[in-house]
């Protein structure tokens, strides 16, 4: 009898509460204006503007993951993530122009995207001066390893791999792997 109740418990803890959770999750975020596809996963997100992201279909984003609109108010969305996306623990995205990830596109843990920067001209303050901005795009079946960065407009192109600890500062080919400070071409897919 101990044991039924045991599975029982197990059952209502591990299946029922976190499922629950997440239902009550995605509700909020719609009606915060998130645009959230069929059977997409959310765990703990940290979030200024829902109505600047829009998830796809299948989509997968696991626990502490950060998504900062930089600026003030406006329409969106500009954080697109396509249908099959999977956004791996503790990921960041720090977005003032736009980001797009294309479809079935792995992100492991730690990962950062920053599409702006400050300017360093010495007739002004850093702090003062206009940011550079340019959007991020993210191609189709790209699998990116923990703790890459990629900065601004920057365009990784479908079936690329960036190794782990990655700083992308410069377009990435279709079907390339790269990696390093700043990431070099390693060799093509074959």
């Amino acid at each position: 009898m101990s044991s039924l109740i045991q599975r029982g418990f197990f059952i209502i803890q591990f299946r029922c509460y976190k499922q629950c959770i997440q239902f009550m999750r995605i509700m909020w975020l719609l009606l915060l204006g998130m645009k959230i596809g069929k059977h997409t996963q959310i765990s703990t997100l940290f979030i200024n503007w829902p109505h600047q992201v829009s998830l796809g279909n299948n989509c997968i984003l696991e626990n502490d993951i950060h998504i900062k609109f930089d600026g003030i108010w406006q329409p969106g969305p500009s954080i697109i993530l396509h249908d099959d996306v999977f956004i791996g623990n503790h990921c960041e995205f720090n977005i003032s122009k736009g980001i797009k990830i294309g479809r079935q596109t792995m992100i492991a843990s730690g990962c950062k995207f920053i599409d702006h920067d400050h300017g360093t001209a010495l007739s002004e303050s850093m702090n003062l001066q206009r940011p550079i901005v340019a959007p991020i795009t993210i191609g189709e079946e790209v699998w990116m390893g923990v703790n890459c960065v990629v900065l601004k407009g920057v365009t990784i192109g479908k079936g690329a791999v960036i190794a782990a600890g990655s700083v992308v500062v410069r377009d990435v080919g279709a079907y390339e792997i790269v990696g390093g400070i700043p990431a070099k071409l390693i060799k093509k897919r074959v």
